[in-house]
């Protein structure tokens, strides 16, 4: 077993003397470092053999490893069952920070200069509470944003232009969460189909970011300018006060399966850093071919020196694992959310303060895990998602049908108010990642706008992405001139937004959700780099005001803490910073056992105070209302309460900007499936 502080040198060091080169492999036999002409990738000019010291790191040194030069290692060892060494094929080195793709398949590492100057500008560091996500594509972005200058269009720098910068700080997010920006390769089922990996699902290398996404300018000038570039954007994000949160794939790597291309860690040692039975037939539970094997040391601590180079030397705020079930899954293969690897991530102080937000499932046996993470990690919470659309759409499409909705409102409510029946009351509501849609499955405009998923561009005859959508299409399947349907549709989508930006936890958007962004139908656009996936940004009149209902509410979730409350309450007890929940029915009495169970009763009034910490004593009052029949909802005569403002409804088109107020005990018309949010004033206030 290697040790930590042996571990920590891996990689390319500068010295006096020129640079140093550590690479593990227990594996290995003999090891190479192979050095490269600066012009010509394929012209070898030094072979520097590698020697093997303690903890089966091998080092080797060269004057000419220097800021700028190409370089590879080569591996030989045994040829047994679960090894594939190759003496002959150049590969990735795996912590390299700089890489260049010479031919189809084929890389270098390159050593790159990592100086920077960060100029005083720290991190935002926003509060759990107060965070709100954004999901977006570096390249989608910016690629079609007319105020970014064209040759910056699509890149790290287009992002970091004040065109895309000030269209996020006008929405009101706090936190960008970047698709995968890791150097990445398309699988070779998408090179042989004329497609390509737009997502970035694919890992090359833990440590190298993404060069294509850098601008034209940057990527000539080679893979320190596209480092720079990189943090550049940090660093004018941060001044902007966005956070910049990475969404990582430490669960697979590009080499697919045993049959698929060796680039780097499965020719260094393949029986270490993928799991795999004794004859050699890798374990899949990512369903990419290989899984890393984090119950490993080596590969733990691949996955923790990248995280801290990202984090420290970076600047990064956060990391999103993909199916990060894979990484707390132990030798047996079985995942525990006591391995050691998770319980890294979550304490070293070298990631105190880091966003750690993990996808809680993978494709293997025992893979969803929702709500099973350690303290310390939020989790993207999919039986939100699946709730809050049930809610809205599939319960409201049954109803058409069955003239009665199959439910009704009790799972509304406790998702609504921080999924406690998910996630430990030490862990409390901010461990939920909220979210109704992401880059995977239907847009919010299709989800309100499809019954079925049309993936046919994909290559797959429509066989690709899930059937369970619990999307509705309100009575046309995709386009439609019916004004009725299209504003039925607008409507359900300002409830989805509303729901997500009202409850407790974190809510994370997809970008273009906010005007509602359409992908014909297509709810696996992967494969797909063209304006079907860039951001296009509102133009009609609809799109801009569904913009300003997302400002509105985002806004809203700002001024009233009510509505984000770090803990859970407790009946009967005084618990700082959790928000105290009363639950009223439409005639203002308090719910009844019934109420909450019965599928007649899709009506509710949530009465939200919170226990200030922190922030000044806030009250507010949120009314819901689940069939597409009007209703008359008393208001509540909550103690101490004397008035309510009206602050927000769904069935606006265009937020309103004056507010107008009720006392308890008054019948207000509620619109036929709709929200309506006010602020609950007291006199004492």
């Amino acid at each position: 077993m290697t040790s930590a502080g042996a571990q920590r040198t891996l990689g390319v060091h500068m010295t006096s003397h020129g640079g140093e080169l550590r690479v593990w492999s227990h594996s290995a036999q003999q090891l190479e470092l192979v050095l490269f002409d600066t012009k010509d990738p394929n012209w070898i000019t030094e072979t520097v053999a590698m020697e093997r010291g303690a903890d089966d790191i091998w080092l080797a040194r060269s004057p000419a490893l220097k800021p700028g030069t190409r370089y590879a290692v080569r591996a030989a060892g045994p040829t047994g069952p679960t090894h594939a060494f190759a003496p002959s094929r150049l590969l990735i080195e795996p912590y390299t920070r700089g890489m260049v793709r010479i031919a189809p398949g084929q890389f270098r590492s390159v050593v790159v200069d990592d100086d920077f100057d960060w100029g005083g500008v720290a991190k935002p560091n926003v509060p759990l509470d107060k965070t709100v996500i954004y999901e977006a594509h570096v390249k989608g972005m910016s690629k079609l944003n007319r105020g970014v200058p064209e040759h910056l269009r699509g890149s790290y720098a287009g992002l970091a232009h004040p065109a895309s910068i000030g269209y996020l700080t006008d929405l009101g997010v706090t936190s960008v969460e970047l698709l995968p920006v890791h150097a990445f390769a398309s699988e070779q089922r998408l090179i042989k189909q004329g497609l390509t990996n737009y997502w970035g699902y694919n890992t090359l290398n833990f440590f190298t970011p993404h060069q294509p996404y850098a601008s034209k300018a940057a990527q000539e000038e080679g893979p320190g300018a596209v480092l720079r570039e990189f943090k550049g954007m940090v660093k004018l994000l941060h001044e902007a006060g966005i956070e910049v949160i990475l969404d990582v794939v430490y669960n697979h790597t590009a080499e697919e399966g045993r049959g698929g291309p060796t680039t780097s860690l499965r020719g260094l040692d393949n029986d270490a850093y993928y799991r795999q039975t004794a004859d050699g037939t890798y374990i899949d539970v990512t369903g990419c071919g290989n899984s890393l094997n984090t119950a490993h040391p080596i590969a733990r601590q691949l996955v923790m020196d990248s995280l801290k180079y990202w984090a420290n030397e970076v600047q990064v705020d956060g990391f999103r694992f993909d199916l990060a079930v894979t990484l707390g899954r132990e030798a047996n293969h079985e995942f525990s959310p006591q391995s050691e690897l998770l319980q890294d991530i979550a304490s070293d102080p070298e990631l105190a303060g880091v966003k750690m937000i993990a996808e809680p499932w993978d494709v293997g046996a025992g893979g969803w895990q929702t709500g099973s993470f350690p303290s310390g990690w939020t989790e993207w919470n999919d039986r939100y998602r699946d709730r809050v659309r049930n809610f809205w759409l599939s319960d409201v499409d049954y109803a058409r049908r069955a003239s009665a909705a199959p439910v009704g409102i009790g799972g509304f409510a406790t998702r609504l108010a921080g999924s406690s029946n998910t996630f430990s009351n030490d862990r409390g509501p901010l461990a939920s990642v909220n979210f109704v849609t992401a880059h995977d499955g239907f847009t919010l405009a299709d989800l309100v706008s499809y019954d079925i998923k049309h993936n046919v561009g994909n290559g797959e005859s429509n066989r690709d992405g899930t059937d369970n959508n619990r999307s509705f299409n309100h009575g046309a399947e995709g386009p439609t001139p019916d004004i009725q349907i299209l504003a039925t549709r607008r409507k359900a989508m300002r409830n989805l937004l509303g729901t997500l930006l009202l409850s407790a936890g974190i809510p994370m958007i997809t970008a273009g959700d906010e005007y509602g962004r359409t992908q014909r139908g297509n709810n696996n656009a992967y494969c797909h780099d063209s304006e079907l996936t860039w951001l296009s940004f509102p133009v009609d009149g609809w799109q801009r005001n569904l913009r300003a209902h997302t400002q509105r509410l985002i806004e809203l979730r700002s001024q009233n803490p009510a509505l984000r409350p770090v803990r859970f309450g407790k009946v009967g007890q005084r618990v700082p910073s959790a928000s105290q929940m009363d639950w009223y029915d439409a005639r203002g009495h308090t719910m009844s056992d019934d109420d909450w169970s019965s599928a007649r009763n899709r009506t509710l009034q949530y009465v939200a105070a919170s226990t200030p910490e922190f922030e000044e004593f806030n009250r507010i009052l949120l009314i819901v209302h689940g069939v597409e029949e009007p209703v008359t909802v008393t208001l509540p005569a909550h103690a101490d309460v004397t008035r309510y403002e009206l602050l927000w409804r769904s069935d606006d088109e265009i937020p309103r900007a004056d507010a107008s107020s009720s006392v308890p005990g008054a019948a207000i018309d509620v619109a036929p499936t709709s929200m309506l949010l006010y602020r609950a004033i007291s006199d004492n206030d």
